[in-house]
């Protein structure tokens, strides 16, 4: 039971942060979109490094000075997987008027989700793989520290689901309709994290790869896509100012609880 509340805590964060449109009359302000985004491409490279690869090669440590080989594989394949994932399907980012990926008839509606759910995968991938490490039971990955990337996943959640709802609310959509789309923007994660809990169960030694697969895959969706966001613009400091919070916080949640 503590663990499937575990995996359902990031949606939680993008369902209140969808909520948003409900109180919220108009889109974001670029120079709140930019803090938004820099704090959660933050909270993502820090879990990347303290929940995700440290962890994976403290599995391995009986490999000795080889037991960076699996973090190192698990980290390279998460990258590429994203990399065909945002190569071959088609999707929108916020406030992007080209679509990216292969060429499709969707609606603009449709093409933000997909862009929002590639995002989301590997956050729900990060949660399955942790989660994984706790019902192992070595030691190596506690509960605390399971439930701390859950609640730094959602924090970053929550300005992705305000992000996602208030921009389909202006492309004309009722207020109700960009909530639950908004909502279900965010369902792939728990949907990931149940795959990989159940990989890991079928192929136990796969685990340390799955933690760095998840790594690679969101330090794929920030450098490609959060950072630049964040990065755009005037005043573009504040972005980095948001990153460098996003990161100090997620540590020592990680740190300290972890």
């Amino acid at each position: 039971m503590d663990i499937a509340i575990g995996l359902l805590i990031p949606f939680v964060g993008t369902t209140i942060g969808a909520a948003s449109v409900f109180f919220l009359r108009k889109e974001i302000s670029p120079t709140l979109q930019r803090i938004f985004t820099g704090f959660a491409a933050g909270v993502m490279i820090a879990a990347s490094v303290w929940s995700l690869l440290i962890p994976a090669m403290e599995m391995c440590e009986d490999m000795g000075r080889m037991g960076f080989v699996p973090a190192l594989t698990g980290l390279l394949a998460g990258v590429f997987f994203l990399l065909l994932m945002d190569s071959f399907i088609p999707h929108l980012h916020v406030g992007s008027r080209k679509p990216e990926g292969a060429k499709s008839s969707l609606g603009r509606t449709a093409l933000m989700m997909l862009a929002v759910t590639i995002h989301n995968l590997p956050e729900g991938a990060a949660c399955g793989a942790i989660f994984a490490g706790v019902l192992k039971g070595d030691g190596t990955v506690t509960m605390v520290g399971a439930v701390t990337l859950a609640i730094g996943i959602a924090i970053q959640n929550f300005p992705e689901g305000a992000i996602i709802s208030l921009p389909l609310r202006s492309e004309g959509n009722s207020r109700f309709k960009s909530f639950v789309l908004g909502t279900l923007s965010g369902a792939v994660e728990p949907l990931g994290a149940l795959l990989a809990i159940l990989l890991a169960n079928i192929v136990t030694p796969i685990l340390p790869y799955l933690l760095a697969f998840a790594a690679g895959a969101m330090v794929y969706v920030v450098v490609e896509e959060l950072i630049p966001e964040a990065s755009e613009g005037e005043h573009s400091n504040i972005g980095t100012i948001a990153f460098a919070i996003g990161f100090a916080l997620m540590m020592v949640l990680d740190v300290a609880l972890g």
